[in-house]
């Protein structure tokens, strides 16, 4: 398993501890990483916008964008790439037309929520992506959504997920 954007490696240590799975991370923060290295946790530093050339076609049984999409400047190429270097794509991301969301926008305030916890002047996030959003862009590029589901604090949302989920969480594979 790769986690591309892995930060401090909470999901790493979690995947490798309860599911015992072969896993290696790449972030570019230097502090992110030192705390992984901690941990004792195989990451690397490396700018996911320039490409995963280093790595094989189907070099990974999944590899994970958890909350990383949304903030690398090339989502189309990241993506492409991790699908081309895992069998399996998994990609979490903060929906950002989540009912609170919106609610917020009405009051003439950009939205703090959970899920989008910056404010404007300090969010890491460049891109924003509702689920629709991202179920037309798998889409326009034959990109197969295998499962998903959809999360807000109570639980998953099964009815309205791009209004009322805080979260989208989508299984992928290329057709």
């Amino acid at each position: 398993m790769l986690d591309l954007g892995c930060g401090g490696g909470e999901l790493l240590a979690l995947l490798i501890k309860e599911k015992q799975v072969h896993a290696q991370g790449i972030e570019l923060s230097e502090t992110a990483i030192q705390r992984c290295v901690a941990e004792g946790l195989s990451v690397f530093q490396q700018d996911i916008d320039t490409g995963l050339s280093e790595y094989a076609d189907s070099s990974f049984d999944y590899v994970i964008l958890n909350q990383t999409l949304q903030q690398v400047k090339k989502p189309d190429f990241v993506l492409k790439e991790a699908l081309r270097v895992g069998k399996r794509v998994i990609v979490g991301f903060p929906n950002f037309v989540y009912i609170s969301a919106r609610l917020q926008i009405l009051k003439g305030r950009v939205p703090v929520t959970k899920a989008l916890p910056y404010e404007w002047y300090d969010t890491p996030n460049l891109h924003f992506l509702a689920i629709a959003d991202f179920k037309d862009y798998c889409k326009k590029r034959n990109i197969h959504i295998e499962d998903s589901a959809f999360i807000r604090k109570n639980g998953t949302v099964k009815l309205l997920p791009n209004l009322l989920a805080e979260i989208g969480l989508f299984l992928l594979n290329a057709i």
